[in-house]
């Protein structure tokens, strides 16, 4: 069903509506640097000529290290860009291969302050050097972003000294303006979680950025944690230590719902180098203003099983079948994170009804196919004029439906969408996510009455927040007893006065509904998404919901009325359909 936008008034009317909660409306500026359908040729034209040999020096010996180069984009010069090359394997591998296609990261804002291209201080190239399709990270970020704040992908030709270096992938960059735009603030603490190690180096001393608690020395964590703000260890030590030692107060410094949300797209989609995959790193940290942390995606590259087929890597059956709760029942010592939280039953449940969330929602190969040939159709000619890339311009297409292997490389490469077919069938059989959760419908508020229409659950809760961070949710019981709000006595319909009206500000919440097995939550995206309601307008925003909204409940001669024993009852929906019910004492 095509999702659409419905707003739900309750008497009395007011024209004036406060705007939806849809942090969707926050990507694809049409003509900005991530417009999907645009393909933009960057050059850059370094003042050294010596230019490669120093950079890759500074890589090894100073990685900060900047060199200037003017970047030109659309006839626009702009001066004294700072030019650094980044990543780690697909920098060293195709470097140690003697290929000229490295990652860029371009700061343009780096000697001239405020300069910007397109509006971004940043711009970060990555060469797709495992990926022939050139499409799993921007694939990846269009599912995370469903869920949680997630960096914007497209694609852009690179020229270098005026030389074609080939087609690149635009990844946005996670710094001040990011988390501007997500959270409206750009002051908190901000982390790289990624092992300072070169590719192909030993592991450092300390491992992998798991959260593992080493100690109030905060110099122990420098070989895993990057600080990207002003400040910050003091911070970090603090969730790390809540997290191992006090995690009955792990809410009270880390968004949960966020991680859950994180972890779960991470399993549904085989992105297994991250936090609850095969190596823990690639992702960020950063703290808002109410005090905490949010997990941000970042270096979706490997999403689909990536490069991680065969040789001393995983065969196809540990990328299709990876447990979506591995780490809680084998290792907790090597990712307390995921353990600490899974150990929690409710996140547990929480967490399970994510995914199943994510596989009904995202799982569609028809949909994905479609999103990857407008792609691949835009980036065909500068794919196959590329000569720098490591993949036949047939594996451009044969690694979007099937695995490519590559013999020389003694390892393969998940296709996208035969990693879905393999893995969705596994998922939906999988012993947790089989389980049957409560139904929660007919969202609605009367007089300041929140009421749902839930089946099979034996605990209801709304879940209630006024938040300017759009967090903290706090728990109030929802009851079907005829008191305190709900009219009729077992009818299924669930009640709860809303609270915070005092306050006058707008009640941010949604609905949490589970049984002895399962859990469901409406809006299903919550908390990233939910309702809001405001007390002094009486207006209802539902956002993202794909079910008709309940309007009304009339008599038979068309009167409103409230739900009673033994009386045609008329429930009129948003999309004109009428539903007639008796109620039998």
């Amino acid at each position: 069903m095509k999702k659409c936008f419905f707003l739900l008034f309750v008497l009395p009317l007011f024209a004036n509506a406060q705007s939806l909660n849809n942090p969707q409306d926050l990507y694809e500026v049409p003509g900005g640097l991530f417009d999907k359908d645009s393909l933009r040729s960057v050059y850059v034209n370094f003042y050294d000529t010596n230019y490669h040999s120093i950079l890759v020096d500074s890589f090894f010996a100073n990685p900060d290290y900047r060199l200037p180069a003017t970047v030109t984009l659309n006839g626009v010069a702009y001066d004294s860009v700072g030019i650094r090359y980044k990543g780690n394997s697909t920098f060293v591998l195709p470097n140690n291969n003697g290929s000229p296609k490295v990652p860029f990261n371009i700061d343009m804002n780096y000697w001239v302050a405020g300069q910007k291209l397109l509006g971004k201080k940043k711009v970060k190239l990555a060469n797709a050097w495992m990926d022939a399709t050139f499409s799993k990270e921007f694939t990846a970020s269009k599912i995370y972003r469903k869920y949680l704040p997630t960096p914007e992908v497209n694609l852009s030709k690179l020229y270098v000294q005026n030389d074609y270096l080939g087609l690149y992938v635009n990844t946005e960059s996670i710094n001040k303006q990011f988390v501007k735009k997500h959270f409206d603030e750009k002051s908190g603490v901000l982390f790289k979680c990624d092992p300072v190690q070169v590719f192909g180096q030993a592991t450092t001393t300390n491992g992998e950025p798991n959260l593992n608690w080493l100690g109030n020395d905060s110099t122990l964590y420098y070989d895993s944690y990057i600080l990207k703000s002003d400040h910050g260890w003091e911070e970090l030590l603090q969730l790390i230590n809540t997290l191992n030692n006090n995690t009955a107060e792990i809410d009270s410094i880390l968004n949960v719902d966020r991680v859950l949300w994180a972890f779960a797209v991470n399993s549904v989609i085989a992105n297994l180098d991250t936090y609850n995959g095969f190596y823990i790193h690639n992702y960020y940290l950063y703290q808002t203003k109410d005090g905490l942390f949010q997990m941000i995606p970042w270096d979706l590259s490997e999403s689909f099983g990536g490069a991680l087929l065969g040789g001393v890597w995983a065969t196809p059956n540990d990328i299709y079948e990876y447990d979506p709760f591995y780490g809680y029942t084998t290792d907790a010592a090597s990712n307390p994170l995921l353990y600490k939280l899974l150990d929690n039953p409710q996140y547990y449940l929480q967490y399970t009804a994510h995914l199943r969330t994510i596989i009904d929602e995202s799982l569609d190969t028809a949909f994905i196919r479609n999103s990857i040939t407008e792609l691949q159709n835009l980036g065909y000619a500068a794919a196959n004029a590329d000569v720098h890339k490591p993949f036949t311009i047939a594996e451009y297409h044969d690694n979007v439906e099937s695995a490519v292997w590559s013999w020389s490389w003694f390892y393969g490469f998940a296709g996208i969408l035969s990693t879905i077919d393999e893995r969705k069938p596994y998922l939906l059989s999988h012993a947790e996510i089989t389980k049957t959760p409560p139904s929660i419908s007919n969202v609605m508020v009367n007089n300041n009455v929140l009421t749902a229409e839930v089946y099979d659950g034996t605990s209801v809760d709304l879940m209630a927040t006024i938040s300017e961070y759009n967090s903290k949710f706090q728990q109030f019981t929802m009851s079907d007893d005829g008191q305190n709000g709900d009219v009729v006595t077992g009818d299924d319909i669930y009640s709860a006065s809303l609270p915070f009206q005092a306050s006058g500000e707008e009640i941010k919440f949604y609905i949490r509904a589970q049984n002895d097995m399962a859990m469901q939550l409406n809006p299903v995206r919550a908390e990233y998404e939910f309702y809001t309601y405001s007390p002094t307008t009486s207006i209802l925003e539902a956002a993202f919901i794909e079910v008709p909204i309940l309007i009304k409940i009339t008599d038979i001669l068309g009167r409103t009325i409230t739900p009673t024993h033994n009386t045609p009852l008329f429930y009129i929906y948003s999309d004109g359909s009428v539903e007639k019910r008796f109620i039998v004492r």
